[in-house]
């Protein structure tokens, strides 16, 4: 059984309780909407050895101070009167939580809960895998037209968009938006619309033939019609600082970040044809551009490697590799690179960092033959039809020359649309 406390309860409920679990949410947060009926459900599977209580975490500063919890939703474990286990926050999965629920439990109390808890079948529309803003614009579309619609997706709504540091180009907002808020206003129209949110869930099985997705171990959503919306992902370098300064002076997109260096350094990584490119257009803003390729030459077509060495901004270290990205004391980005021919480290101290060595797109998840290019992006036609009847496909995801927020928009219109016309035929 569930149960709010406020935190003058919180002592009495700790002597009174061998196992708690206490979950501080807050009121217009998207984590703890997504948490909220993982933990209900847990709460009814494990409620009798396992006290589950929520605190309204604005509401009870003090306690929430006192326990230094400084985000929602924050969990925390306690069994016999002391914490234990690691605390959850952010985007939580089931089977995190449930990985600490059964450490506070003997084996054969947890092999009996686990015995109880029956699968689930859920019937719907439509399934829109992936909540970027294709997958968003394709359920808020679905949802007015009246499709029963799911939306399910591994991590929180708003894809590559929650990380960007803002977003100036997307028509309706005269300011430049923080990528993370341009999210959540799509989200929540998604919702207001009437689109059902399965987020920050564990994708255990997808069947594009047969229209189910099992999600969490124990629930099987079925459809009429399946749109995939899952995006692509930046190859990464894998190398010190890249994930700590993301967003924060390293970059992975030129159209995006590029008019934020203006009259600055930049250094980017990569010597192929979106890296050279992209130069061309991060020239603009940029006062000087340092380009590391670690091949001894550049990759990119050839009329872009002779505009690329005509640009008097640009310096083109060849045969060269990044080795780590670091902060100065300054603020700046300083990127250390070895020389491979000669194996000396140096250090490039520059304003920001962009990031060209690829994409690939988001589809681990696909064990069925489905068409798709040479680089691996699923092939699509005018109305994001795939290979296999009754699925769409949208976004970055899909082979296509132009990925943008605005194009991911643009590609969910129209699936949705041509999908609730088949579902109403």
């Amino acid at each position: 059984m569930l149960e709010e406390i406020k935190q003058e309860d919180f002592e009495k409920e700790l002597s009174a309780n061998k196992n708690i679990v206490l979950d501080f949410y807050s009121t217009e947060c998207p984590p703890c909407e997504a948490l909220a009926p993982k933990f209900e459900s847990l709460a009814d599977s494990y409620g009798s050895e396992i006290r589950f209580v929520k605190i309204f975490r604005q509401g009870n500063r003090e306690l929430a101070e006192k326990l230094g919890v400084k985000s929602s939703p924050t969990l925390i474990f306690f069994k016999d009167g002391e914490e234990t286990g690691a605390r959850l926050m952010g985007g939580i999965r089931k089977k995190d939580i449930v990985k600490t629920l059964d450490t506070m439990l003997p084996e054969e109390k947890v092999a009996e809960i686990q015995a109880k808890i029956k699968p689930v079948v859920t019937q719907t529309d439509t399934i829109v895998l992936g909540a970027g803003p294709g997958g968003l614009a394709a359920g808020i579309y679905l949802a007015q037209a009246k499709v029963d619609t799911i939306l399910i997706d591994q991590a929180l709504p708003g894809g590559q968009v929650t990380t960007t540091h803002q977003v100036s180009n997307y028509p309706g907002f005269i300011e430049p938006q923080q990528g993370f808020m341009l999210s959540h206003y799509m989200s929540e129209q998604a919702k207001e619309a009437g689109v059902k949110f399965k987020v920050a869930v564990d994708v255990n099985k997808v069947d594009l033939k047969n229209k189910e997705v099992v999600i969490d171990g124990f629930e099987t959503i079925k459809a009429k019609k399946i749109i995939i919306s899952t995006g692509a992902s930046y190859r990464s370098l894998n190398l010190p600082g890249e994930k700590e300064f993301y967003g924060n002076g390293i970059s992975y997109c030129a159209t995006c970040d590029a008019k934020y260096y203006h009259d600055k350094e930049v250094v980017i990584i990569g010597g192929g044809n979106t890296a050279v490119e992209e130069s061309e257009f991060i020239s603009k803003f940029a006062s000087k551009i340092t380009m590391i390729q670690q091949l001894p030459q550049l990759t990119a077509n050839k009329a872009a490697q002779e505009r690329c060495y005509a640009d008097p901004k640009i310096n083109v270290l060849l045969e060269h590799e990044p080795r780590g990205f670091y902060k100065t004391d300054n603020d700046k980005m300083m990127v250390k690179v070895e020389n491979l021919k000669t194996g000396e480290m140096k250090e490039i101290i520059t304003d920001g960092v962009f990031v060209f060595v690829g994409m690939k797109p988001n589809t681990e998840f696909l064990n069925e033959p489905i068409e798709r290019d040479d680089w691996g992006y699923i092939k699509v036609d005018e109305d994001m039809h795939t290979s296999i009847p009754g699925v769409f496909a949208v976004g970055d995801v899909i082979s296509k020359k132009y990925r943008q927020i605005t194009t991911a928009v643009g590609d969910g219109t129209i699936a949705s649309i041509v999908c609730a016309k088949e579902i109403d035929n």
